[in-house]
């Protein structure tokens, strides 16, 4: 039996802070990793991709992509901390880790919950479906499908009176 932390993916979204709260309704007590996982290089590949648009942008300089990961690193380093207070708040041990994605959020998340033989993996889903999802993906789907531990998906809250 696993017995590593829980592994939370955060992103700071309403879903995933919902996905804390109710994770923590029936884990609490536990160790958790709260994990904001961002995507290096963005900077590099946006600048070398046409986007869409008849020509690319403008050439991005290697320190100033650079500078941009790094931003991202500590932005997602702050959300990590703020899905730490929360789970704390939700009665777990909780830790923060910001992490380089390496090729998916989902595979990410997956891979750190094996390294830390987690019991589980918590994530929230937003409930964008059909063409949405189709083209944005999705993260809960994707730990779904490569997870070997039980995952818990928590679906955003329905809007409410």
């Amino acid at each position: 039996m696993a017995s590593g932390p829980i592994v939370i993916g955060f992103d700071g979204s309403e879903a995933a802070e919902r996905a804390v709260r109710e994770a923590g309704s029936v884990l609490a007590g536990k160790p958790a990793l709260v994990v904001a996982v961002w995507e290096p290089g963005t900077a590099l590949e946006y600048t070398t991709s046409s986007l869409g648009v008849d020509a690319a942008l403008p050439p991005i300089d290697v320190r100033a992509s650079l500078e941009v990961d790094q931003a991202l690193a500590e932005a997602s380093q702050r959300t990590a901390q703020r899905g730490a207070e929360i789970a704390r708040q939700a009665g777990f041990e909780a830790e923060a880790l910001a992490v380089a994605d390496e090729v998916s959020v989902a595979q990410t998340l997956v891979r750190l919950a094996r390294e830390r033989d987690s019991a589980a993996i918590v994530v929230g889903s937003r409930g964008q479906g059909g063409l949405k999802s189709l083209v944005l993906g999705s993260t809960s789907h994707g730990v779904l499908q490569h997870a070997d531990r039980p995952v818990l998906v928590v679906r955003a809250a329905a809007d409410e009176d």
